[in-house]
């Protein structure tokens, strides 16, 4: 399995994925499948927004389980994840988000691997936008970051993980906005 992050280190996200968004494959597939799959029964996925859609991993998960109602956002593999999985994709970046919100309402956002790779100071507006456009984001990260519990006005809702075949954890954390209810 072939780590990206050099390549992000390397080139910076936004040269990588103009050069090879055609291209991208999430490594951790397995584990983003996983994830899903044993906490599908938490989410309602009757509209979900697939942010940092990549090639479509979370949608395709989703798909092979039932749910259709997916649409994609990312502003580097939109090509890509709309001939993977036949959905539409938005091409809206993380300032895109920030500046001017989601324009729809979705009952769950998922982002994976997209959300540790925002600056810290974006971190808050990027989220809080987010959280405008749903009752529940959910982060799908190699890392420990982002921590959104840390942010104000954010409260974890639960926590799951997966381990890859070298032993690391691929987090699942679920967020909505403090003193909300969880759709």
């Amino acid at each position: 399995m072939k780590s990206i992050r050099p390549l992000y280190d390397e080139h910076g996200v936004e040269n990588y994925y103009r050069d090879h968004a055609g291209a991208y494959e999430n490594p951790h597939f397995p584990e983003i499948n996983l994830l899903l799959a044993q906490n599908l029964h938490r989410l309602d996925t009757s509209a979900v927004l697939d942010f940092g859609a990549g090639g479509g991993e979370v949608t395709r998960a989703l798909q092979a389980r039932g749910v259709q109602h997916v649409t994609g956002c990312d502003p580097f593999t939109y090509e890509l994840y709309e001939q993977n999985t036949g959905r539409p994709c938005l091409r809206l970046s993380f300032k895109d988000v920030i500046k001017s919100g989601i324009p729809e309402t979705y009952s769950v956002i998922i982002s994976s691997f997209a959300l540790h790779l925002c600056p810290a100071k974006d971190l808050f507006p990027l989220t809080w936008n987010l959280l405008q456009a749903a009752p529940l984001l959910v982060v799908l990260t190699p890392h420990k970051r982002p921590e959104l519990e840390t942010l104000s006005g954010m409260e974890l809702v639960w926590a799951d993980f997966a381990l890859t075949d070298r032993g690391k954890k691929v987090r699942c954390k679920a967020y909505r906005l403090a003193n909300m209810q969880a759709g």
